[in-house]
């Protein structure tokens, strides 16, 4: 866990002697900031509620990062609060600026807490946050409670999946492991945890045969393709051995012709390929029957 240095300690010092703002004070200063844009009026406006900033980022403290980036987050949230705050709504400041600052804390602990983003939804996000609470509130005097149980009651509160709760409990459980640190165990020249990743690329075999059978299938499709006249083999082109391929209007226009003469030179030109790959290998004899 995070703690305090020799300069929190410093700003928590100065905020917690920042004089409160009365209604009306804090009113003028506001409308200054909107209306003629005080950088004086904003910055009082925002030392003095450094103490909210304190407070909310308090709250954070357990996802073990710096309390001091979690001050300057809380301030950037705070400093927009302050520029975006409608005085005339009569609505006092710390009550519009608790949900700038929270946001901006939030935003920040998701970034940093790992290196795998997570809460990229709402409903995660609320998860991330509330999950080891929920889990702390519920099970306090019934020891009898299953994980599982927990997990459901959990997902029923925050209405998301127990799949969800499982895999966000188990995230929170554990910290990053480099990919390149040792497997437990197996000592400093023992394998790393990469070295156990299992491959999803073919084996090297399969890779070779694959090579050599796609070499040998395109020979055949190129031998093929020399039975067809210069239009088949316009059509087959534009139609059967291109990314985007034409459209029958397309042809059509093209060629002069209309789309049904298109459909059929390009159904009696698939018939000559399919008739010259029947022949030249039984690999295709299911074409042929």
């Amino acid at each position: 866990m995070a703690t305090d240095t020799a300069a929190d300690r410093r700003m928590i010092k100065i905020a917690m002697s920042a004089p409160y703002l009365e209604r009306h004070e804090e009113q003028a200063l506001a409308f200054a900031w909107r209306n003629n844009h005080d950088q004086e009026a904003r910055n009082r406006i925002a030392m003095a509620h450094m103490r909210l900033v304190i407070a909310l980022a308090s709250r954070f403290r357990n996802f073990g990062l710096p309390f001091n980036d979690l001050l300057q987050e809380g301030y950037i949230g705070l400093l927009e609060a302050a520029a975006r705050f409608e005085p005339e709504r009569e609505v006092r400041f710390s009550t519009y600026a608790t949900w700038w600052i929270r946001a901006s804390i939030q935003d920040y602990v998701l970034r940093n807490w790992s290196i795998v983003r997570g809460g990229t939804s709402s409903a995660q996000k609320s998860l991330f946050f509330n999950l080891r609470r929920l889990r702390a509130r519920i099970a306090r005097g019934q020891t009898h409670l299953t994980s599982e149980s927990v997990y459901l009651q959990i997902a029923n509160a925050l209405k998301v999946s127990t799949a969800d709760v499982r895999t966000m409990d188990a995230r929170l459980a554990a910290a990053d492991v480099s990919l390149q640190a040792p497997v437990a165990g197996e000592g400093e020249t023992g394998a790393s945890h990469i070295d156990l990743l299992a491959s999803e690329a073919p084996l090297p075999d399969e890779q070779v045969t694959e090579m050599i059978d796609g070499e040998r299938r395109r020979e055949w499709l190129r031998r093929a393709l020399t039975r067809l006249n210069e239009r088949e083999m316009k059509i087959i082109r534009a139609r059967r051995l291109t990314d985007s391929s034409s459209t029958l209007e397309e042809l059509g226009a093209d060629l002069g012709i209309s789309k049904e003469r298109v459909r059929q030179l390009e159904n009696r030109a698939l018939e000559k390929l399919r008739a010259a790959l029947c022949e030249a290998t039984p690999a295709f004899a299911e074409l042929c029957t």
